[in-house]
């Protein structure tokens, strides 16, 4: 019973570790990208849309770049709450916070090292031959904001720990069938907050966008996540699949287990 229950350990430790190790890279590297804005119109060679939503406010496809990998991270989230329930989401969700802290501190204090006279020379023009000052690029590029920061932080956090209650809640409706709408429907509920809260907190509130352009931004933000979420949905079977598999006898426990949330520590 105790080399069982041993195997069963080590299993659910492997599948713990890869999955938070996914979700960390992820969680990560949205982080940092997310500062810059990107044009879907011009990466598909079209004109801005430009569509009219109210007076004086018309919505561009504009959005952060974090949102191209963030569906990855709210697919592991998924995947976490299935076989951890809301107590794996919300450990790997401080975690994380933690260490988006530590990155941007280490980035505060990498970005104001003095920079190396000869590394400056070498840069000093860009491609076209014009001048360029490297320190001051790349210092904009990875130095961001208290607002961003702070934003980036608590919308991390409220949505995650809403899309676990969220995904709990409905699970204890559907049971181990529909995994499409509880993941549907808690990633419809926590990126509604995160995609608002977090530009409202960084651009509005500690920066100088209107409130039209985090309104527009946001609601982009949120189609594309909302919609990549849906498209994304068969992947959540594909890994149910595999990991099942992996489990294999043992699937069943653990997902009762998770449902009851009182799943076996990782």
């Amino acid at each position: 019973m105790s080399v069982t229950l041993d195997h069963l350990q080590a299993k659910k430790t492997k599948l713990f570790l890869v999955l938070c190790s996914i979700f960390l890279a992820n969680a990560l590297l949205a982080e940092i990208i997310g500062v810059k804005i990107f044009s879907a119109e011009a990466l598909l060679g079209l004109p801005g849309a430009q569509i009219p939503v109210l007076p004086g406010f018309t919505l561009d496809f504009n959005l952060t770049a974090g949102v191209v990998i963030w569906p990855i991270v709210f697919i592991t989230t998924d995947i976490i709450n299935e076989y951890f329930g809301k107590k794996g989401v919300k450990r790997i969700s401080i975690i994380t916070v933690c260490l988006i802290l530590y990155a941007f501190l280490v980035i505060t204090i990498i970005t104001n090292l003095p920079p190396a006279q000869f590394w400056l020379d070498v840069n000093s023009k860009d491609t076209t031959g014009n001048a360029f000052n490297i320190d001051f690029a790349f210092n904009s590029i990875f130095r961001q904001g208290g607002g961003i920061i702070i934003g980036s932080v608590v919308a991390f956090l409220v949505s995650q720990l809403l899309d676990a209650s969220v995904f709990h809640w409905l699970r204890k409706l559907t049971g181990s069938k529909k995994i499409w709408l509880r993941a549907t429907g808690s990633t419809l509920v926590s990126q509604l907050i995160d995609s608002f809260v977090v530009l409202f907190i960084a651009f509005y509130a500690f920066g100088n966008w209107s409130v039209a352009q985090v309104i527009s931004v946001a609601i982009i933000n949120y189609i594309y996540k909302f919609t990549v979420a849906i498209v994304l949905t068969p992947l959540l079977y594909i890994a149910h699949y595999f990991i099942d598999g992996y489990l294999g006898r043992d699937a069943e426990l653990i997902l009762q287990e998770a449902e009851r949330d009182k799943t076996l520590s990782a």
